[in-house]
């Protein structure tokens, strides 16, 4: 078929190159425009954007799609359907109409549970314990449209965001593609979202991700590999400021916040938690057995 393809991030990147490698045209790539990064903040181009280059796509960055010249230029390729993966633009009636068959996205949820913006975040933190991918035909609610299929997967206490992602991503690849092959063979069944069981994925604010040790255990560890890589969930220690990235369930009590015995066991308000990956400001990611030999923290101080 005749496609094009809105994403963005890392995500998004194998979607694109499987379609690419199943022999569906791709007529053009949309994508955020570059931004600002790394120390002389020079801007780059997001993951999607240098994957379609590399393939010799034109890419379109526009700001927003709301222009009804923007909007004729997308109607302008004559699509059979659009591909949306974490593309961070709202999409107007007139893009979702353009294409003769629509507009599909893989979200990362199993819809109803989790629409909006970080999905896989807020299933990890929640303690859900199984997620998924959906390929969903779009309309104009957040994430409300028709579903035309699924894949799920088991969720645990070590099973952290980046992870997640990355067994998500590659296997909705896959998902998306076998759906453009139903829709070109007329096979495809659209199946309308329950009413019930629905639930917002609001994004992640910075205001929400320090780690307050009064919460059980059982809690924190789901929290602190929700938000690992990013944004990271994080303590004080005195003025230094840590990243916690991956943990594991432990035997203990005591006031919430307390180094315990161990390398580096921490008192919940229910039960303790074994940091096992961690990281102060400025610096690399470390094991504990790395970080502990260049910064020690005595038994019995308190994180804030």
């Amino acid at each position: 078929m005749r496609l094009a393809f809105l994403g963005t991030p890392v995500f998004a990147v194998p979607v694109l190159e499987a379609l690419i490698a199943a022999g569906h045209d791709l007529a053009c790539v949309y994508a955020q425009p570059p931004r600002p990064a790394g120390r002389g903040h020079k801007l780059q181009n997001t993951p999607v954007h240098e994957a379609a280059l590399k393939h010799g796509i034109e890419v379109r960055t526009p700001l927003t799609l709301k222009a009804a010249a923007d909007q004729q230029a997308f109607a302008g390729l004559n699509l059979d359907a659009a591909i949306v993966v974490a593309y961070g633009l709202l999409l107007p009636r007139a893009i979702l109409e353009a294409p003769r068959l629509g507009c599909f996205n893989l979200h990362a949820s199993l819809l109803p549970r989790w629409r909006g913006a970080a999905p896989i975040h807020r299933a990890i933190m929640a303690g859900d314990t199984e997620t998924g991918v959906m390929v969903m035909k779009m309309d104009e609610g957040l994430d409300t449209g028709p579903v035309l299929s699924t894949w799920r997967t088991p969720i645990d206490d070590t099973t952290t965001t980046g992870v997640l992602q990355d067994r998500l991503s590659l296997h909705g690849a896959t998902l998306m593609v076998d759906a453009m092959t139903a829709l070109t063979a007329g096979t495809a069944t659209l199946t309308t979202q329950p009413a019930d069981g629905v639930t917002y994925a609001r994004k992640i604010l910075p205001n929400e991700t320090r780690i307050d040790w009064t919460r059980p255990a059982t809690e924190l560890i789901r929290f602190i590999h929700a938000l690992n890589p990013a944004p990271g969930a994080w303590t004080m220690h005195g003025e230094t400021r840590i990243r916690l990235l991956r943990a594991s369930l432990a035997k203990g009590q005591g006031t919430p916040g307390t180094i315990l015995e161990g390398k580096l066991r921490i008192a919940c308000g229910e039960g303790a938690l074994d940091i096992l990956e961690l990281q102060r400001a400025g610096r690399g990611v470390q094991s504990v057995d790395e970080f502990t030999r260049g910064y020690p923290i005595a038994p019995g101080t308190r994180l804030a």
